[in-house]
């Protein structure tokens, strides 16, 4: 069907045939090329939906106050070895961490994503890992840390290298020329996906951000425990992105979701979480905050569990007790997408999205 415009003596003429085609030619991967970046007509309303969100729930470094932790990590008597060592493992890693993230966002599952709205969302993921690793500068920096110290443990503590050189290889893997049409290709960008959404960002990350929530629960680094919090919430919106995309992808390409694939996603899942149970050990090497390294093993495999049954994979334990249900209420893991926006309201726009109180949650 055409529909024509007549303005003065010019006669416009548009095919709505060729426009529906433009829309069915949107895909994840393998679709409509266009430098244009015509968002409209959406076809995966979930990524805007998710990209209004993270712009709403923008936040800043420098808007969290650091007088009392700095006076804590000072204070000789405040703090215990063990606590101060967790802060320093975490600065240690995520310092890193999140810029490796960045990094695949940006130069892999970026650059190979077809539809602009799946482009938009992960700008926008992309953006907000700068801001979490500029954030773990203005700890660093508060604090007075030596930024020496925080690389030599990225590059020397072994179970930290061997986390981000478990991903970093699977991002290494895809910089190079692929042919998207075939399943192959289409697999090792699946595992992409799942490694860095489900894997790191779903399950590695939440050993730390429990210990750091632990110190906060006890009034300690309230200034690093708020922006973690605010970390962890941008954190469920990019599980969420992550898990969205490779649920699409797999529908429009169900050859990559074989009886093989899925148990190779499984293995990668069980490689994670045996990293991340040695990097607990390191973390908390003597019982600290109260609790201990393997209380965040279960923890770990309790949120492993969570993230495959969320992508549609059989879990590597079934039925694990979560041990800390105070953390299931800060972390909120049965609604990932809404914890802590009944606190941080501050940072949310009404016109955006709609304030959630405290007694809601």
């Amino acid at each position: 069907m055409e529909k024509r415009y007549q303005i003065g003596n010019k006669t416009f003429v548009l095919d709505e045939e060729k426009a529906v085609d433009a829309y069915a030619a949107k895909k994840v991967i393998n679709g409509r090329q266009t430098m244009t970046f015509n968002l409209l007509p959406l076809k995966y309303q979930w990524a805007y939906d998710l990209y209004r969100k993270m712009k709403a729930n923008h936040w800043e470094p420098e808007d969290i106050p650091m007088q009392k932790d700095v006076e804590q990590w000072q204070s000789q008597y405040e703090l215990s070895e063990g606590e101060r060592w967790i802060i320093m493992m975490g600065i240690g890693y995520f310092s890193a961490a999140e810029g490796i993230v960045g990094d695949n966002i940006l130069h892999v599952v970026r650059e190979l994503v077809t539809a602009p709205e799946l482009k938009l969302v992960l700008g926008r993921h992309a953006h907000e890992e700068n801001i979490h690793a500029d954030s773990l500068l203005y700890m660093i920096s508060s604090l007075g840390i030596n930024p020496h110290e925080c690389e030599a443990m990225f590059e020397q503590i072994p179970t930290i290298l061997k986390k981000n050189e478990f991903v970093s290889e699977i991002s290494r893997s895809m910089r190079r020329d692929m042919d998207l049409s075939q399943t192959e290709s289409k697999q090792e960008f699946a595992k992409n996906i799942f490694v860095f959404g489900q894997c790191m960002e779903g399950t590695q990350f939440y050993g730390l951000f429990g210990m750091i929530l632990s110190l906060y629960r006890q009034n300690k680094f309230p200034g690093i425990g708020q922006m973690f919090r605010y970390t962890l919430r941008d954190e469920s919106n990019h599980i969420e992105v992550f898990r969205n995309l490779l649920m699409d992808l797999v529908e429009e390409n169900p050859d990559v979701w074989t009886t093989e694939f899925r148990e190779d996603l499984r293995a990668l899942m069980g490689e994670a979480v045996e990293l991340e149970k040695e990097f607990i050990r390191d973390c908390l090497p003597v019982n600290a905050v109260g609790l201990t390294a393997e209380e965040f093993c279960q923890y770990v495999d309790y949120i492993s569990a969570r993230r495959m049954e969320g992508v549609g994979l059989k879990p590597l334990i079934e039925d694990v007790a979560n041990p800390f249900p105070w953390l299931a209420e800060m972390m909120d893991i049965k609604k990932e997408q809404n914890f802590f926006e009944g606190r941080v309201t501050e940072y949310q726009k009404a016109s955006s999205l709609t304030m959630v109180s405290d007694d809601e949650l």
